[in-house]
């Protein structure tokens, strides 16, 4: 269910820096990974941007087997900052309370079931006043293809998560083709080799902490699959490019994805930095309407175009500071006041 997988993955295909010699067998690849469709929003400056500076919205859907309608269930932003020659992944809370065009205030998550990518982009640029350069979605079964095709990811698993794993490796076992043998639980914890299933179940598991938790382990794998794509040889970038490709879609054309490949391998290494937004999930209140959600404030945007646009991450004393003024300026009650009344009257 988790995102991250392949996007970056391939991306990473073409960052990691695809020959010259592969150019035509590429092409014809990443072809297939192109939607069709009018994306003007991506095109327009409404919000703040820097042509130095590409944001790329990862989605990935809780789509099981069957289900024509879901949720995204992971959201994050990559950043190719050539200004500053960092690579950053911003995760977006899932239960981030937003306004969402003519559905007003729900869940984040919400918007991609309502109006699929270009409702969830709209609503992205327009509470977090940003643009988003380019889009690409990828099916939460790719992962377990992917991780396999690299021949496994190495992850520290802690002791804490091996009951929860244990309760979901089963599922994600018998959504995978099965390639490696018989079902493996976890059996302990440390720095391992995980296969495509056991690589799902870790990214997806959330009960032993929370979702700011997951959205941690998500960025973990991809930054475990970034460093094994690194490693591999050039020759297997093909077969890597045929595991990847019938998960990916994406507003990109072969040329556009070629040339972003390029500005990431300018960058010099595939060191991703990375950050949560909202900044304060433990902030969650509950609404009648809604269930449980996470609020944000203006300065937590701030603090975000800050990250993206200028390369300055929130400190932890900044974090703390303006954490305190919140509180203490009594945000929650209006927040709560003011969010269920438009909601209802929306």
């Amino acid at each position: 269910m988790s995102a991250l997988r392949k996007f970056v993955i391939f991306l990473a295909v073409l960052v990691v820096a695809i020959p010259v010699t592969f150019a035509g067998v590429v092409y014809s690849k990443l072809k297939s990974m192109q939607i069709n469709g009018n994306f003007d929003m991506l095109t327009s400056n409404k919000y703040k941007f820097d042509n130095e500076i590409i944001n790329i919205l990862l989605v990935g859907s809780d789509a099981r087997p069957g289900e024509e309608v879901a949720r995204s269930d992971s959201m994050m932003i990559l950043t190719v900052d050539n200004k500053h020659k960092k690579l950053k992944l911003t995760s977006l809370g899932r239960d981030t309370y937003v306004k969402i065009p003519d559905h007003g205030y729900q869940k984040l998550t919400h918007a991609y079931a309502y109006g699929k990518e270009k409702l969830l982009i709209q609503t992205i640029e327009d509470n977090f006043k940003l643009d988003i350069q380019n889009y690409a979605k990828v099916d939460f079964f790719s992962f377990m293809d992917i991780v396999d095709a690299l021949g496994g990811i190495e992850i520290d698993v802690k002791k804490q998560e091996i009951p929860e794993l244990n309760r979901f490796v089963t599922e994600c076992y018998y959504w995978s083709d099965h390639k490696n043998g018989p079902i493996k639980e976890f059996k302990k914890s440390g720095r391992q080799t995980l296969v495509g299933y056991q690589a799902l179940t870790y990214a997806r598991i959330r009960k032993s902490d929370g979702t700011m938790q997951r959205d941690d382990r998500q960025r973990k794998v991809i930054e475990a699959i970034i460093h094994k794509v690194n490693g591999i040889s050039i020759t297997k970038y093909p077969k890597l490019l045929d595991a990847v490709k019938p998960y990916v879609k994406t507003n990109m054309n072969p040329t556009d994805i070629m040339y972003l490949g390029k500005d990431v391998l300018s960058i010099g290494n595939l060191t991703i930095d990375t950050m949560q937004f909202p900044l304060h999930p433990e902030n969650e209140i509950r609404l009648p309407e809604s269930g449980y959600v996470i609020p944000f404030e203006s300065y937590e945007v701030d603090l975000l175009h800050k990250y993206i646009f200028d390369n300055i991450k929130p400190t932890p004393g900044e974090i703390t500071t303006a954490q305190q003024l919140w509180k203490e300026a009594g945000n929650k009650t209006q927040y709560i006041r003011d969010r269920e009344y438009m909601s209802v009257a929306y």
